[in-house]
């Protein structure tokens, strides 16, 4: 069973100088990374279960030979560093896979994945991608195993009530993504990951809005704008491609583009 949004996977150039840029300029603070074995290294925000990764490559011949760091070295390379995936949480992967691929989905095989902690924990998960990585793209499949610093109850009982720097905690409720075709994006969703993204209630025309859990998933057009005007039309095309909402049980509104991200601390 999908229980939403797990993670969002943010391409930087150097994860430990976003984190430090996040922390001074939305007062979100990163407890957590390391390096993954297939060349690439993070920094992790979490929002209890959910969170933020700044994934950076440091070894670029083993990053290409995995989905994400090839999708992680295209957008790096390309001078779009930003949101270049996005992972949904579930409780059984391989369960999961099998029931799409009977449908006939093309996404892969469940398959495990690794990262090593600084204080040399290993922490480990299964995942399942799609053909292709991308914003446009359905999101792949993650299943952790639960336990050790980072997944025991412990852990994230401790994650949930992590008091950030602006003063209070802090919880992932939506991702908005500026798409080329919502309609054909949802598509994919449904064909890939068999997730149904209706036509959403909002005023821009073409939205498609789903929720799972606790959070809220919006495809929009380029430059979708409620009141219609040109001129606001344009700006909105100039904004970020990837929408973050983060709410918050202390502070102020905080509206902030970092590194392809506008970040909403509500």
């Amino acid at each position: 069973m999908l229980l939403g949004i797990d993670h969002l996977v943010i391409a930087v150039e150097d994860p430990d100088a976003a984190a430090g840029s996040l922390e001074a300029e939305v007062g979100l603070a990163a407890t957590g990374g390391g390096r993954h074995v297939s060349g690439t290294h993070n920094r992790l925000v979490f929002f209890g279960d959910a969170y933020l990764e700044l994934i950076g490559v440091w070894d670029r011949a083993l990053a290409v030979t995995h989905p994400i760091g090839a999708a992680v070295v295209r957008a790096l390379e390309a001078g779009a560093p930003g949101l270049v995936t996005y992972a949904l949480a579930t409780d059984g992967a391989r369960r999961e896979v099998q029931t799409l691929h009977a449908a006939g989905s093309s996404i892969s095989e469940a398959t495990p994945g690794a990262r090593v902690r600084p204080d040399g924990e290993v922490v480990a998960w299964q995942c399942a991608f799609p053909p292709r990585l991308g914003p446009a793209e359905p999101p792949f499949l993650i299943e952790h195993e639960l336990g050790g610093a980072e997944w025991s109850e412990e852990a994230r009982r401790a994650r949930a009530a992590f008091v950030h720097p602006f003063g209070g905690t802090a919880r992932l409720v939506g991702l908005e993504l500026v798409v080329p075709d919502p309609a054909a994006t949802a598509a994919a969703y449904a064909a890939t990951i068999g997730l149904a993204v209706p036509p959403g209630p909002g005023p821009v025309p073409g939205e498609r809005e789903v929720r799972i859990g606790e959070h809220s998933i919006r495809l929009v057009p380029p430059g979708g704008s409620p009141s219609g005007d040109a001129a606001a039309g344009a700006a909105a095309a100039s904004e970020p491609a990837a929408h973050v909402g983060i709410l918050a049980s202390a502070g102020g509104r905080v509206l902030r583009d970092l590194f392809g991200v506008r970040f909403a601390r509500l």
